[in-house]
């Protein structure tokens, strides 16, 4: 007799969903989405995105079925589910890359890899999916409401990424690896020059080719950093380290630093 209860209870368990799906089939769309959003701005963004899934499965290809595609990214997103973000906002980009929601969408995306972003001494990739996700976003949509948000967030990506560079250059530092460290910012100096890191990053140059016994080229980094910050405590004691042994910051025009700053502006 027990096993018999069993497969009733699992039988009655396996309409659960049907039942849900028929007590929205009569009710109109609009009823469904004005009702999800009514839920979402009261903060119960789980069933509103059951409403805004019936809405989706119902009339997928109305105006409101696509709309509701992208509210439920914005619901997964809300709620700190952010991969589930990701996921909704992609599906719909691909299937309606030319809908005027697909700026939002694409933000969406972006904004979720921005929230996962990591602590400087972890890896990285997020932060680099974000700055990606940001990059498409002003390239297919720039004059969408997101684009200017999107630009001030690469700028605190690629600020993220180089602090990251930063750290491995510094540790190389510590264990006298000047070439491994050399390598980490000149990464700094090539791609991020306009974050807060460059500065340090020309010192820790002139540090480093100073230490190899490579004169001229740390007093080109020395000079290059005079020249774009000359009032950087960085470029003072860039100055100091070469002045101690009887040289001074002088360019090389034949340096990948130097060539690395043509057209460079701070504006």
């Amino acid at each position: 007799m027990g096993w018999i209860v069993i497969v009733a209870l699992v039988a009655l368990g396996g309409c659960g969903n049907r039942v849900t799906e028929l007590e929205f089939e009569d009710t109109p769309a609009d009823q469904l989405y004005n009702e999800a959003l009514v839920l979402m701005n009261a903060g119960d963004y789980r069933t509103a995105m059951v409403k805004f899934e019936e809405v989706d499965r119902l009339h997928p290809h109305t105006d409101l079925g696509r709309k509701s595609q992208v509210m439920l990214a914005f619901a997964s997103y809300s709620r700190g589910n952010y991969q589930e973000a990701i996921n909704s906002a992609k599906r719909f980009i691909t299937l309606y890359p030319n809908h005027p929601d697909a700026p939002y969408a694409q933000y969406i995306i972006a904004n979720s890899y921005y929230r996962q972003i990591p602590d400087v001494t972890r890896d990285q990739a997020d932060t680099k999916q974000a700055l990606d996700a940001y990059q498409v976003l002003i390239d297919k949509y720039p004059d969408s409401e997101y684009a200017e948000d999107a630009r001030n967030k690469i700028q605190a990506t690629k600020d993220q990424l180089a602090g990251k560079q930063m750290e491995i250059g510094r540790y190389y530092l510590e264990r006298d690896d000047n070439l491994a460290a050399i390598n980490r910012f000149r990464i700094v100096v090539e791609k991020y020059q306009t974050t807060r890191h460059v500065e340090e990053a020309l010192f820790r140059l002139t540090e480093s080719y100073y230490a190899l016994g490579l004169t001229q080229e740390a007093q080109t980094a020395a000079a290059v950093l005079g020249h774009n910050f000359p009032q950087s405590r960085w470029y003072k004691d860039a100055y100091s380290l070469l002045e101690k042994g009887g040289y001074a910051p002088e360019e090389s025009k034949s340096s990948w630093i130097s060539r690395a700053f043509q057209g460079f502006s701070l504006l």
